[in-house]
Formats: C-alpha cells, structure tokens, sequence
C-alpha cells in the first residue's frame, strides 16, 4: 500500500474555506483510507492507499464537496516522491542561509504542480525573475527561494500563469510531511 499525502488547496486561509482537521480526518476514513492522519491546519492529510493518484484525487474532491459544500482541488504525492522533492532541492545551504537572514522570515517553499508545465508558459514567466526570488522548475515541482518574502515576490504572485493547478509549502513542513510519511512506510 503506497503512503500519499494530499495538499489541499486554499483551506484555512484568511478565514475563508474552514475545514477543521479533525472533521477532514473522518471524511478521508469515511471513503475507505487508511492510516489518516492530517499536520497542522493548512490542509495536509497523509495516508494510505492501494488507488491511483487521478482516481483518489477526484474521488477525496468530491466527497469534500459533499460533505463540507466547499470546492476544493488537492495535490497529491507519494512519500516516496516527497522524499524525492527533498533531496532534489537545488539550492546550496549557503544561498538558503543568505536568502533567511535577508528576508529574515521562511524563505524556502515548493510549488507542487497537478501536472508538467508546457515549455511557453515556463518561458513567459521567467520574466518574473529577479536577483531576490530565485527558482527551479523540475517535473511537477517549482523550487523558490526569496530573499524577499512570498508576499512581496513577482514571481510568486505570477505561478498562475503556468497554467497548472498549483498549491505551495514552505520547507520546514515540506520537511516535516516527508518525516511523517517515511514513519508510515515502517
């Protein structure tokens, strides 16, 4: 059984889309998951699952909606390509180091993508580029480190138009879902 964790997007955020966690824990259960378990209030949900990635996120979508009378869209990954992702980050400590103490709050996400961006919407949006937002794109994950913060990044408020159902985390709970996932696989 392969362990998954969804990211839901846009829950929990400005007061808008409330869904307590404990609630959302007893819908995933309720359509046959196993080992639910969710971290913090932004909507982060791990589990397990013998389904396919498109089949449980249509299937956990619509029942969210059913249940809560909310449309939500989730992003789904295995603890194995979560583990991935954080091996794979392209930034040296030194960059992330000098990126923290500049903006001296987080400064290390991951926009997790539903799917690859096409190659044009890659290219019209790095003229968002600057000296103070960096970024990598590889697959189905967008790497950034702002020396600016996320709330006053070009760049970050342009990801839309990749055209890809998007959600972002920061690091330190990228990090954190990677450990718990890896707990589950024991």
């Amino acid at each position: 059984m392969a362990v998954y964790i969804a990211l839901l997007r846009g829950i929990n955020v400005g007061g808008k889309n409330i869904i307590k966690m404990a609630e959302l824990k007893r819908v995933f259960e309720s359509i046959g998951l196993y080992e639910v378990k969710t971290y913090i209030q932004s909507g982060n949900v791990l589990f397990k699952s013998n389904e396919a990635e498109e089949f449980l996120c249509n299937k956990i979508e619509h029942e969210i909606e059913v249940v809560f009378g909310i449309s939500v869209k989730i992003i789904l990954r295995t603890a194995k390509e979560l583990e991935q992702i954080i091996l794979s980050c392209p930034f040296s400590k030194d960059e992330i180091t000098e990126a923290e103490t500049l903006s001296k709050v987080e400064s290390l996400y991951v926009a997790l993508l539903k799917h690859n961006p096409l190659k044009e919407k890659i290219e019209s949006i790095d003229v968002y580029r600057s000296e103070s937002d960096k970024y990598h794109i590889s697959g189905r994950e967008v790497y950034l480190l702002f020396q600016n913060s996320i709330r006053n990044s070009k760049f970050a408020s342009n990801l839309h138009k990749l055209d890809v159902l998007t959600t972002v985390r920061n690091w330190k709970t990228l990090s954190k879902l990677a450990e718990l996932a890896k707990n589950m696989e024991i």
